[in-house]
C-alpha cells in the first residue's frame, strides 16, 4: 500500500517524530505541505493528514493543503499531536474528506512536549513524549490502517 502523509511539524517536531515511526512500517511518502511542491495524491492508495494542535486545530496550511489535493474517494487517516488539549482533533480536514467522499480509516494522536505561549514559563508540558510507547502505537496503529485499507 503506497501512502502519502501530508503534515505541518514545528517547534519540537513532535508530529515528524510520529509520522518518521508510522514510515518505517511501510511505503510511506512524507509530504511536508509547506514547501512548494507540485503533488499528485492520486496516485497513493491511502492519504493521511498530520499536524500538531494549534489553538485547538489542526494547522491551518494542512486544511488548506487537503482542500486544494485531496482526490475524490480515497481513503484517509489523520494523526496529530498536542501538549495540553485535542482541541477539535482533525474536524476541519475531517469534513473535507467527507465532502469528497473519502472513508476515513481513522485517527491516531498523542501528548507532545509544548513550550508555545504561556507554557513556556513552566518550562513546557507533556515533556518526553512523544516517547517509545507512543510511537511504537504510532507503528501499530499504522499498521492496523495497513490491513484495514488492503482487506477492506
Amino acid at each position: 500500500m503506497k501512502t502519502a502523509i501530508c503534515y505541518y511539524s514545528r517547534h519540537h517536531g513532535n508530529t515528524l517524530n510520529v509520522l518518521e515511526a508510522m514510515a518505517g512500517e511501510g511505503d510511506v511518502d512524507l509530504i511536508d505541505v509547506t514547501t512548494r511542491q507540485t503533488v499528485r495524491l492520486e496516485k497513493y492508495d491511502c492519504i493521511g493528514f498530520a499536524s500538531g494542535i494549534y489553538g485547538f486545530e489542526f494547522q491551518k496550511a494542512v486544511v488548506e493543503f487537503a482542500r486544494q489535493y485531496l482526490p475524490q474517494g480515497k481513503p484517509v487517516f489523520f494523526v496529530y499531536t498536542y501538549g495540553g488539549a485535542k482541541g477539535s482533533g482533525a474536524k476541519a480536514v475531517a469534513k473535507i474528506a467527507q465532502e469528497r467522499s473519502c472513508q476515513v480509516l481513522g485517527e491516531f494522536s498523542c501528548k507532545g512536549y509544548d513550550t508555545f505561549g504561556p507554557f513556556k514559563l513552566v518550562g513546557g508540558i507533556a515533556k518526553g513524549h512523544p516517547d517509545e510507547r507512543d510511537l511504537e502505537n504510532a507503528r501499530k496503529f499504522y499498521r492496523e490502517i495497513q490491513a484495514r485499507n488492503t482487506h477492506g
